[in-house]
Parts: C-alpha cells; structure tokens; sequence
C-alpha cells in the first residue's frame, strides 16, 4: 500500500502563462544574488552561535564532526542530525510543491514564504530561549535544525521552481565555474567550458552575495546577539513581497 498516493491524472497540470514567465526569467535573475546573501548570514551565524553547525553547507557537519570524533571531544547532536534533518525536509517541501498544483511564479513565492516563516521560527526561538548562551545544548540543536530546514526550502526552491538559476548556497561550485570561465576568456584556443556568457557573471555575483552575507552576520553578532537572525529573515521578507 502507497503512503504517498500520487494526484490522479486526470488533474489538469500547472500552466505558465507568457506573463508568469517572463516574471519567472527576471526572478531567475534578480533572487539567487539574495538567497546567497542569506545563505551566508545563515551559516556563518549558524556556526558561531549554535555549536559549529553549518546550516547552509550540510556535508560540513560531516567533516566537523569527524574531526571531533578523531580529537576524542564531545559530539554535537545536530551535527548528526543536520543530514537526515534536511533530506526530510527536502521531501515534505516536495510534497508541497507536488500536491500545490502551482509552477512558475506562484510556486516561488510558496516556497518562499516557506522558507520565510522558518527563518522567522528561529529568530523567534533564538530570541525567547537564548540558545547561543548553551551553543551544544537542546535548544541551540532545535534552532540549527530549524535553520537547516530553511536552507533545505532554499534548495528544493532552486531545483523545482528556479531550474536554470545555479547553487546560491555551496559556493565550491561557483567557485569552481568562476575559475574555469575566467581560464576560458582569458585563452587563445577553444574553450572547454559549454558556452554560457553569463556563467562567470552569475558565479561572482552569487560568491559575492554569500561573502557579503557571511561579513555582514559576523559583523552584527557581537552587536545584536540572537537578533541576528532578524537580518536573514529580513531577506526573505523581501523576497516573499517582491513581484
């Protein structure tokens, strides 16, 4: 018997209008920038204040924790938790984007006001219960794993609604595609890169964007504490509102 029984196929699919796509080609354009400012601001505030998680770079937590292991120190929980946290909620957005019966624009904004209301749990959570005062205890485990949460939205977006826009969150791979293109304009010969003019602009705006959002969060740390989660939050307000 199947948990999940898919929609009937007699259920009209999603359609995108000309309008809904031209607005979906400037989303395309304008919204990885500041999904990889926010990334940043999440993971770098992740990492200082909620025992050395990374909320945004999730296989990190593999590394970290190995090392911990190795050195013989105390393992954080949401360290081992932080994988199986996001591919489960990498499938329920899934879900919702499966049984929304919306494409284009409208599914943007769903998974965006997704990701909002996350990033908004853990600001309220972090600013209630002070969870960077104990960074390895249950509480600074629930605000990481309601953080990668929102990172795992921020993905599953990018793959199902924004197809065509590249990684705002794993900058190995903008960094990898910013160099390579960078080698290409500069020979004389073919290039060996599939020819995409604005592949090297996107990768330095998106390296740039989650720089700016990691500098950004390190900065306000020592100043606002846990309010720092209200600058990511902020973000994706913006987004939500933009059209």
């Amino acid at each position: 018997m199947l948990v999940f029984a898919r929609k009937s196929a007699a259920d009209p699919a999603p359609v995108v209008t000309p309008d809904e796509e031209a607005t979906l080609l400037r989303m395309q354009e304008r919204f990885p920038p500041v999904l990889s400012v926010i990334a940043g601001m999440v993971d770098l505030t992740g990492f200082f204040m909620l025992g050395n998680i990374f909320t945004a770079h999730i296989t990190g937590n593999l590394v970290v924790g190995s090392a911990v292991v190795v050195r013989g120190g105390p393992v954080n929980p949401a360290q081992l938790l932080a994988i199986p946290v996001f591919v489960v909620a990498m499938a329920l957005v899934w879900l919702i984007a499966e049984y929304s019966n919306r494409k284009g624009p409208p599914l943007v904004r769903l998974l965006l006001g997704i990701q909002f209301l996350l990033l908004a749990a853990v600001l309220a959570f972090s600013v209630v219960t002070k969870p960077s005062s104990h960074p390895h205890g249950i509480l600074a485990a629930i605000a990481a794993l309601i953080a990668v949460s929102a990172m795992a939205c921020q993905y599953a977006l990018l793959r199902l609604a924004l197809p065509r826009a590249i990684s705002t969150a794993v900058m190995t791979g903008n960094l990898a595609n910013t160099v390579l293109s960078i080698m290409d304009a500069l020979s004389r010969g073919h290039p060996l890169m599939s020819a995409d003019d604005g592949r090297l602009k996107r990768s330095i705006y998106l390296l740039f964007g989650f720089l700016l959002g990691c500098a950004i969060a390190a900065a306000a740390i020592s100043v606002m504490g846990e309010w720092t989660w209200s600058l990511p939050t902020a973000l994706a307000a913006l987004l939500v509102a933009l059209r």
